[in-house]
């Protein structure tokens, strides 16, 4: 019925239909996690990557494997460890006898949805490997660039706990990520009903497609044009430009992260049922866009305390 729906509408009330199926589809999954199931649907429908920081057995696999069964893709996994090489992730290039040439074998990274579980195991190198994946759409193996399916999408866990036998995301890489999340503990209610098999992994195997991939494509780029105001837009470059001068600050949010925080709004707008984006939207998201970006004294908490300050003290044009 979800899919019925979604396919037969167009324009912007396709992309809110698609939208709030996501919502509803993987909340049957995720129980007790709006924020999280939030995020899901927002990066799918921006266009982004995600970034979920939680302690094990939370959900996070049963998260991404529920927004990939809910978008009517496979998901592709990727299990992070020390000896994880790059050929793991993007693929390689092996001899054929019979054809006396090289030939391309992809990688789990030729996937739509992509898991990377617990990327901070992997080694700095292996993780540089999906620098261009996540950016470019493309990986290159061999001097040859091979384009990756579109849309792509990359999940990526890390455990915030255990630093043993970790390798720290760098600067560049945390850039990459359209928003960062934790799915964190559920309340009784929710715990009671996992336990109780009335979601995690048995509702998952009964969950159907809301879309398929072309109209997730197709939701992604109604979500791209819906109408953002100049002054809306300054405010969100005003948030970002000031993360740079912030006390505690050694290094601000980018300019790709105005860009996302722009386009997160966007989908936060589409999840909202508008077609068009208000500064609300903008301070919603403003934490999950930003802080995981910023390098302060005080680490993580610190960040996200920065961008709130923020949020409260510029002011924000009339919606």
């Amino acid at each position: 019925m979800h899919q019925e729906t979604a396919t037969n509408q167009s324009g912007a009330t396709r992309a809110i239909a698609v939208g709030r199926a996501l919502l509803d589809n993987i909340q049957q999954v995720v129980m007790g996690a709006p924020g999280a199931v939030t995020a899901a649907a927002l990066t799918a429908l921006s266009g982004g990557h995600l970034l979920i920081e939680d302690v094990p057995g939370v959900g996070k696999t049963i998260l991404a494997r529920a927004l990939a069964a809910s978008l009517g893709t496979d998901l592709s996994r990727i299990q992070g460890h020390p000896d994880l090489l790059p050929s793991d992730v993007t693929g390689v290039s092996v001899f054929s006898p019979e054809a006396s040439t090289w030939e391309f074998r992809p990688g789990p990274v030729f996937s739509h949805v992509v898991l990377v579980d617990e990327l901070n195991r992997t080694p700095p190198r292996t993780q540089s490997a999906l620098l261009e994946a996540m950016e470019e759409q493309q990986v290159s193996v061999d001097g040859e660039a091979w384009p990756l399916p579109h849309p792509h999408l990359v999940i990526a866990t890390q455990n915030p706990v255990s630093h043993l036998g970790t390798y720290p995301l760098v600067e560049s890489q945390l850039d990459r990520f359209a928003l960062s999340t934790s799915v964190g503990y559920p309340d009784a209610a929710a715990e009671e009903g996992l336990v109780a098999h009335r979601g995690g992994r048995y509702a998952l195997e009964s969950l159907k497609p809301v879309c398929d991939v072309a109209t997730w494509q197709a939701a992604q780029q109604e979500t791209e044009s819906v109408n953002v105001a100049p002054d809306v837009a300054r405010y969100a470059v005003t948030i970002c430009r000031s993360t740079r001068t912030a006390p505690g600050v050694r290094l601000g949010a980018s300019p790709r992260a105005a860009i996302w925080l722009i386009r997160s709004s966007q989908a936060h707008a589409v999840l909202s049922g508008r077609d068009y984006v208000v500064p609300g939207d903008v301070k919603v998201l403003a934490v999950a866009c930003l802080a995981h970006r910023l390098v302060t004294e005080g680490g993580m908490h610190q960040a996200a305390s920065t961008v709130r300050d923020l949020i409260e003290t510029i002011p924000s044009p009339r919606p």
